[in-house]
C-alpha cells in the first residue's frame, strides 16, 4: 500500500492510514503501529490526529508520556515492576465473572499468568517474570494499557 514518487521516495497510501484509524476506533486502542516492507507507520489518538512515519532502521521516538499518579514516586522504575509488552486492553480474570488471576498479596511463581492483554482480538497471557508476592496491581479490569505501562509490582 505504498508507492514511490519520481525521486524513489515511498509514499504511504492514505487508505492504509484510514484503515488503521478505523481500527483504533473499533478496538478502543489509543495507538497502533505496523511495520511493512521497511516502512513503519504509527497512528495515535490524542488531542488531534497524530500520524508518525519513520523508516524501519531509524530509531523509534519515545512515546509521549502518559500522566501517571505520582503519589508514591515513579513505580515504573521499581525493580519488581511488570511492564506491558504491548498496547491493548488489560483483563484481570480469564473471563467475565471468573476469579482474578491475582490479588494483592498473592504469591506467584515465575511464568504464572498475572493478567491478559487483548490486542487485535488476540488474548495475550502476561507471565510473572519472577517468583514473589504481588504488592500492587496498577491497572483495572478492562482498562486500556500502553506499551511499557506499569501493570503489577512483584516483590
Amino acid at each position: 500500500m505504498t508507492t514511490k514518487d519520481s525521486k524513489g521516495t515511498e509514499i504511504v497510501d492514505s487508505r492504509l492510514i484510514r484503515e488503521l484509524a478505523e481500527l483504533l476506533t473499533e478496538t478502543g486502542l489509543s495507538e497502533i503501529e505496523i511495520d511493512r516492507g521497511g516502512m513503519r507507520i504509527r497512528v495515535a489518538r490524542g488531542g488531534g490526529p497524530q500520524i508518525a512515519l519513520a523508516a524501519a532502521p531509524a530509531a523509534v521516538a519515545a512515546a509521549a508520556a502518559v500522566p501517571q499518579p505520582a503519589a508514591e514516586g515513579d513505580l515504573s522504575k521499581h525493580p519488581g515492576c511488570v511492564h506491558s509488552p504491548m498496547v491493548g486492553t488489560a483483563y484481570l480474570a480469564p473471563e467475565p465473572g471468573a476469579a482474578a488471576f491475582i490479588d494483592v498479596g498473592t504469591r506467584v511463581s515465575q511464568g504464572q499468568t498475572l493478567l491478559i492483554i487483548e490486542a487485535m482480538k488476540t488474548m495475550n497471557h502476561i507471565p510473572a517474570p519472577k517468583a514473589g508476592t504481588v504488592t500492587r496491581i496498577l491497572v483495572g479490569n478492562s482498562q486500556p494499557v500502553e506499551f511499557g505501562e506499569p501493570l503489577v509490582i512483584i516483590e
